[in-house]
């Protein structure tokens, strides 16, 4: 990380806290809930609780088929679409070219705002600068931290990978580990390779990095299987999401290992395992807040022309830790879908 990373990160709770109170202060704190039929064809715009005329805004990411990650994200793009009297339109393709071809379609259809991830920065270049040439609104989330400003993007919501991957180094470093495997299932993702980086960084032991396709979990639990057989010295195995955690303690038990299982992101079965001692701990980057305020910004934006971070800070949502002493209050919002 350069070395404008950590100091500037410091401010970031408090640029999400005024997000959050912006929206508070400008829907009177109000909630609602709509159908995801109702938002998705522009039905019922009486589900929104917002006294604004009805707009349109496209949530495009790069979600893989059955990676349950996004499924959060979504739910907090859909509470701030109805809260604000939005039509929500969310597709998604791992692909870089596709997704680029999915904003392209926002743009064909002259949505009101477009919310997109950047995992592959460079694809996305040329098509995030037809939307703002468009007169199109666009923030970032999630991936792209390092990218988001220089493309021209109003705002940016989520996670600094380099400095979550140098925390949880850190707390490698206090449980004792001495040979990691850093589980990385898309390669070329530039926030997955910059969490690795970032255990790398400050991890005192070994680090190897392991790449699978994500996309077929079973192709996953072989090859972490075949790893650990391979290296017995391997003794932490470091996942960047739940579904590939949970699938990592399998491999464990069928090679043989005493390997221990950390990984970034939650979901309820994480918490689960958490709470059983399967996994020690996760770094969660709070994906429901993710969603929600890339949502909300674009809303705030449009009606008041508010945005947080004054265009040149990016609104972190996390890490944060969750392990054994904490993850009891954190699983019923799990549960929930909002963790």
């Amino acid at each position: 990380m350069d070395s404008m990373s950590r100091p500037r990160s410091r401010r970031f709770p408090a640029l999400v806290a005024a997000a959050a109170a912006t929206a508070l202060i400008v829907t009177g704190c109000s909630s609602g809930s709509g159908g995801k039929e109702a938002e998705e064809s522009g039905e019922n715009a009486a589900a929104g609780k917002a006294n604004t005329p009805r707009m349109t805004i496209a949530l495009v990411t790069h979600q893989a088929q059955g990676d349950t990650f996004w499924d959060i994200v979504r739910k907090g793009a859909e509470a701030a679409a109805a809260k604000d009297n939005v039509k929500l339109i969310y597709s998604s393709n791992p692909t870089a070219a596709d997704q680029a071809g999915l904003v392209q379609n926002a743009i064909d259809q002259k949505v009101d705002g477009i919310a997109v991830t950047l995992a592959k920065p460079d694809a996305m270049k040329d098509v995030v600068a037809k939307a703002t040439k468009a007169g199109i609104p666009v923030v970032g989330l999630n991936s792209g931290v390092d990218n988001w400003k220089d493309m021209g993007l109003l705002e940016y919501f989520g996670q600094d990978e380099g400095v979550a991957g140098e925390a949880l180094g850190k707390k490698l470093n206090e449980t004792g580990a001495k040979h990691v495997a850093c589980v990385v299932q898309e390669q070329g993702h530039v926030g997955l390779e910059a969490r690795c980086a970032g255990v790398e960084k400050t991890f005192k032991g070994k680090t190897d990095n392991v790449y699978v396709n994500g996309t077929d979990m079973p192709a996953v639990k072989s090859t972490i299987t075949a790893k650990l057989k391979q290296d017995s010295s391997i003794d932490q195995v470091v996942t960047l999401g739940a579904p590939y955690a949970l699938t990592a303690v399998q491999s464990v038990a069928d090679a043989g290992s005493k390997a221990k299982v950390a990984t970034f992101d939650l979901n309820k079965d994480l918490t689960s395992a958490i709470e059983k001692g399967d996994i020690e701990f996760a770094v969660d980057q709070q994906p429901y807040l993710q969603g929600y305020l890339s949502i909300d910004s674009l809303w705030l934006y449009k009606t008041n022309g508010n945005y947080s971070g004054g265009g040149e800070e990016p609104v972190l949502t996390g890490p944060a830790f969750v392990d054994k002493s904490n993850v009891d209050t954190i699983a019923k919002f799990a549960a929930k879908g909002t963790r």
